[in-house]
């Protein structure tokens, strides 16, 4: 199995394990000679083997992002991934402070507060920019790479 495709198999569970949730608290409780549309007790047990397969799959996508190498010379996936991970905080933080940057008047007289930036707003969207692009040419390479890569066991 490729690595692509055992990341779409845990993306899978972990959905099922939430609608599973949502099944369960909905049939924990009834009122009072009622049943309940399905046994939660059935639902759980489906729940727990789901969650153990899930901890397999995570654990083999753990170990092959930490040893494989995207490419010659370069970092691991699990590298990649934090670089991308953090790349992304900081574009998040320069989006914000562009944002944020941007002044509008909305003065009504003269005597209302006028505000200003402290900050270059051209510059805080431009460093955005940038960090956007290296997010997406490492993701790139990334999604790539899963393609590629068998999982290990």
């Amino acid at each position: 199995m490729k690595l692509a495709e055992a990341l779409i198999q845990r993306a899978d569970a972990q959905r099922r394990v939430e609608q599973l949730k949502q099944r369960i608290v909905n049939n924990v409780k009834v009122q009072e000679g009622d049943d309940p549309a399905e046994d939660p007790n059935v639902l759980l047990a489906e729940m727990e083997r789901i969650t153990a397969q899930l901890v397999d799959l995570v654990q083999r996508i753990n170990r092959t992002n930490s040893a494989t190498v995207l490419g010659p010379g370069d970092m691991t996936i699990a590298d990649a991934i934090a670089e991308r991970d953090n790349l992304r905080l900081r574009q998040g933080v320069y989006k914000s402070a562009a944002e944020a940057g941007v002044i509008r008047q909305d003065r009504y007289s003269k005597s209302e507060v006028r505000f200003q930036s402290t900050v270059d707003v051209a510059d805080m969207q431009q460093q955005a920019d940038g960090l956007a692009q290296a997010i997406r040419e490492l993701d790139t390479r990334i999604q790539g790479a899963n393609w590629k890569i068998d999982l290990l066991d």
